[in-house]
C-alpha cells in the first residue's frame, strides 16, 4: 500500500499553507505563534522551495542557487524565527568582479563602494553621494514609470562600466533589467549597500531543520509530498477548503506560496474571480529563471582563496539579454569552503546564469542531455582559470536548468525570480477577490531573494491573522 502523508491530518484547520519557501514557512510559523491551527503542505520531499539543498553519493551536499542577502535578515529571522537563526548568518567579505572593463574587489556596502567609484571610476564625490542617497529613498508608493535606466543616465551618463558595477550583481539577485521599475532597483540595492552580503553558515539543510523544529514547537502540522490540486471557494468567493493527494480538507484561509499565477490559474481557477482581476492576472509576466552547475571537488582537495562570489564576464559591457542567453558569456561562481559548513573538509562551487525557459523547455530530451552536458563542459573551461586542474580535482559535477526548477517547485516556467514588478499588486489585491485567500511569494522583485520572502511572508501572516479576528468562526 502506498503511504499515506496525511495520516492523522484533521478534517479542518484555521489556515492551510500551501508551499514551503521561505515566505510560506515564515507565515505558517507566525500564524501557528499566534494560536492558529495551521497545516503546511509540500509537494517536494524536503522543505524549503528554492532555499533548500541536496545530497550526493561521496558526502556531498550542495546548497540550490546563490544565497546571497542583506543584513536586515539577521533582524528578521531574530524576531519571527529563532535567536539560534540569525547567529549563524554571517558576512562574505570577499566580493569579486573579472570582466573585459575592471578586476576588483568589494566588501559590498557604500563605504567600499562609495571608494571604488571615486578612486578607481573617477566619479565625483558629490555624484556618487547624490546617487546613493537617491536610491535609499525609494520606496514603493514612488513614481513606477521611471525606469533602472533612466536613473543610470542621470547620474552616470555614457558609463557603461559604473552601470555594470552597480547592475550585475541585482540582476543575479532578483533577474530586474535596466527596464524594469528604478525603485525595483533602489530598494534592493540600498538593501545590500548597508553592510554588504550575508549568507547562512551551516548550509540550508541546517537552516530548514531548525525551522522545522521551531515550527513543530509552536504547533505547525507540517506534511511533505502533499500536492494540492485544488483551492475551493464558497459561492461568495471565500476560502473554504483545499484538495490535496484526493482529500478535501476544510479551512478558514489558505495561504498559498504557489507561484502567483500557478495560484490563480490553476488551483483556484479563473471563473470563480471577477474579469477585470483576471485580466490583470493574465497581464502578469513571469520573471526570469536560472540554470547552476553544481560541482563538488574530491575530499581533502580544496584551492587557493577565490572569494565567496565572483562575477565573472567575458562580455563587452552590461547586457541583460546577454545574461540570458544559451551562449553563455557571464557566470556567478559561489566559493564554498570547507568554514561554510563547518566541521566539513569538503570545498564546492555552484556556478549560476541567468536563463530564459523557452531556451530550455523546447529541447528534445536528446538535445536537452547534451545541452547540460555542454553547460557543465563550458563551466569547468571558464572556471580553470580560477582553480587551476579543477577537473583533476573534481569529484560530482551535475546541472541544473528552468526545467529543473519547475519540476522540483512547480513554478511556471522555472521562474525561480517569480513575476515582474505588476505582479506584486495582483498577489496583495488576491484577499480582496477572494476573502481568506493570500498569497506570498516570490513577486514584484522587490520580493524576490531570501529576505524579500521571509518579510512577504510576515506581511502576509499579519493580514491572515486580522482576517482571522475579524471573519466568523
Amino acid at each position: 500500500m502506498p503511504k499515506d502523508f496525511l495520516k492523522d491530518a484533521e478534517d479542518f484547520y484555521d489556515v492551510v499553507v500551501i508551499g514551503s519557501g521561505l515566505a510560506g514557512l515564515t507565515s505558517a510559523n507566525i500564524l501557528a505563534r499566534a494560536g492558529h491551527r495551521v497545516l503546511l503542505l509540500e509537494h517536494h520531499y524536503q522543505l524549503g522551495g528554492m532555499a533548500t539543498w541536496f545530497k550526493r553519493k561521496g558526502g556531498h551536499i550542495f546548497d540550490i542557487s546563490l544565497h546571497g542577502f542583506p543584513i536586515g535578515m539577521i533582524k528578521s529571522c531574530r524576531k519571527y524565527w529563532t535567536a539560534e537563526i540569525a547567529d549563524s548568518i554571517v558576512q562574505l567579505k570577499g566580493i569579486r568582479f573579472e570582466n573585459p572593463q575592471f578586476s576588483l574587489r568589494t566588501t559590498f556596502d557604500r563605504e567600499d563602494f562609495t571608494r571604488l567609484l571615486t578612486q578607481k571610476f573617477q566619479v565625483d564625490l558629490a555624484t556618487v553621494q547624490r546617487f546613493f542617497d537617491t536610491a535609499r529613498s525609494m520606496n514603493f508608493y514612488d513614481d513606477q514609470s521611471r525606469t533602472t535606466r533612466q536613473l543610470f543616465d542621470e547620474f552616470f551618463p555614457g558609463r557603461s562600466d559604473v552601470v555594470r558595477l552597480l547592475m550585475e550583481p541585482i540582476t543575479y539577485a532578483n533577474g530586474s533589467t535596466l527596464d524594469d521599475p528604478a525603485i525595483t532597483y533602489g530598494i534592493v540595492f540600498s538593501n545590500f549597500m548597508s553592510k554588504g552580503v550575508y549568507t547562512f553558515e551551516g548550509g540550508t539543510d541546517k537552516l530548514v531543520s531548525q525551522m522545522k523544529a521551531e515550527m513543530e514547537h509552536n504547533g505547525v502540522d507540517l506534511r511533505i509530498r502533499c500536492l494540492v490540486e485544488k483551492i475551493e471557494l464558497t459561492r461568495d468567493r471565500r476560502a473554504a477548503a483545499v484538495v490535496v493527494n484526493g482529500r478535501r480538507i476544510r479551512c478558514r484561509a489558505v495561504v498559498s506560496n504557489a507561484n502567483l499565477k500557478a495560484t490563480i490559474f490553476q488551483l483556484v481557477g479563473a471563473e470563480h474571480l471577477a474579469s477585470d482581476f483576471v485580466e490583470e492576472a493574465r497581464a502578469v509576466r513571469l520573471n526570469n529563471s536560472s540554470c547552476q552547475v553544481y560541482m563538488a571537488l574530491k575530499p581533502g582537495v580544496g584551492f587557493d582563496d577565490c572569494g565567496d562570489l565572483l562575477f565573472h564576464s567575458e562580455h563587452s559591457g552590461f547586457d541583460a539579454e546577454a545574461l540570458l542567453s544559451r551562449q553563455i558569456s557571464s557566470r556567478t561562481f559561489s566559493f564554498y569552503y570547507p568554514r561554510t559548513r563547518p566541521g566539513s573538509d569538503r570545498y564546492l562551487i555552484v556556478s549560476s546564469t541567468n536563463a530564459n525557459y523557452r531556451d530550455w523547455a523546447e529541447l528534445s530530451e536528446d538535445e536537452y542531455i547534451a545541452s547540460k552536458a555542454d553547460l557543465i563542459d563550458s563551466t569547468l573551461n571558464c572556471l580553470e582559470q580560477y582553480v587551476p586542474g579543477v577537473r583533476d580535482k573534481l569529484d560530482h559535477a551535475e546541472a541544473s536548468t528552468p526545467r529543473t526548477f519547475q519540476h522540483y517547485t512547480r513554478h511556471l516556467h522555472g521562474a525561480s525570480f517569480g513575476t515582474k514588478f505588476e505582479g506584486l499588486k495582483v498577489s496583495k489585491e488576491l484577499p480582496q477577490q477572494a476573502p481568506g485567500l493570500f498569497h506570498a511569494g516570490s513577486v514584484g522583485i522587490i520580493m524576490s531573494g531570501w529576505l524579500g520572502a521571509v518579510n512577504y511572508g510576515v506581511i502576509i501572516a499579519n493580514d491572515v491573522d486580522k482576517y482571522l479576528m475579524q471573519a466568523p468562526a
